[in-house]
């Protein structure tokens, strides 16, 4: 019969691995949106995953499952704590990738303006239009800098003058779309945390296992 810490040291490792399906699904959907054809419903979550490490996203989440892989023989191996080690480092390793990847994507929030403005700068006259059309603005800035793209929505320059540029709006979005990335991802390495607690609890309770066997054996020998 398993004993507590096992269980517990199971069942973080269960999350460890599930939160590595998370990232490889998060990935591979993000991909997999971005090259859908641009609506005024996805055409800014599709700029914003542009900008995160989605491939790293991969890697990492491929690292997780070859960690799980590799934890098994240290459940199906009571005595075993060479597997235990390998698993710890391992874990350490993920959860550095990881939260690398979400720092990367926090430190992009502190300059969410400017790069929004690059982005805008980067992107063709119907992209423009949609994220006008979604967040019912007119031009980046303002309506003249730069220039707003003329669709339904900035039907005239007066309209657009009165409507405002998309900065506001679109930096809000962006902010509060990318937290909830990064927050996700700092959460994962807070699971990641708990895991090497726990290995490094069932490394220390086996260590003492082995001390005391190794105790028994000498007095056994001492009673013969």
């Amino acid at each position: 019969m398993p004993s507590k810490l096992m269980l517990i040291y199971v069942g973080a490792d269960i999350l460890f691995a599930a939160c590595g399906g998370l990232l490889l699904g998060f990935s591979l959907i993000a991909e997999q949106n971005m090259r859908a054809t641009p609506t005024t419903e996805n055409v800014a979550q599709s700029l914003l995953l542009d900008q995160c490490p989605l491939t790293a996203g991969v890697v990492n989440s491929i690292f997780v499952f070859v960690t799980f892989l590799l934890s098994l023989p240290a459940f199906f191996l009571p005595q075993n704590r060479g597997w235990l080690r390998i698993q710890g480092w391992l874990v350490v390793f993920c959860a550095t990738f990881t939260l690398g990847l979400g720092l990367a994507i926090w430190v992009g929030t502190l300059t969410t303006r400017t790069n929004l403005s690059h982005i805008w700068a980067k992107e063709k006259p119907l992209t423009q239009s949609l994220l006008q059309q979604k967040f019912n603005c007119c031009g980046y800035w303002n309506s003249t800098s730069p220039p707003f793209v003329q669709d339904n929505v900035c039907v005239n320059s007066l309209v657009a003058a009165q409507k405002g540029g998309c900065i506001g709006k679109f930096a809000a979005f962006a902010n509060s779309y990318l937290d909830m990335i990064f927050t996700a991802a700092f959460g994962i390495v807070g699971i990641d945390v708990i895991l090497i607690l726990c290995v490094a609890m069932v490394l220390k309770f086996r260590q003492e296992q082995e001390r005391y066997k190794h105790i028994d054996e000498k007095n056994g020998v001492n009673g013969l």
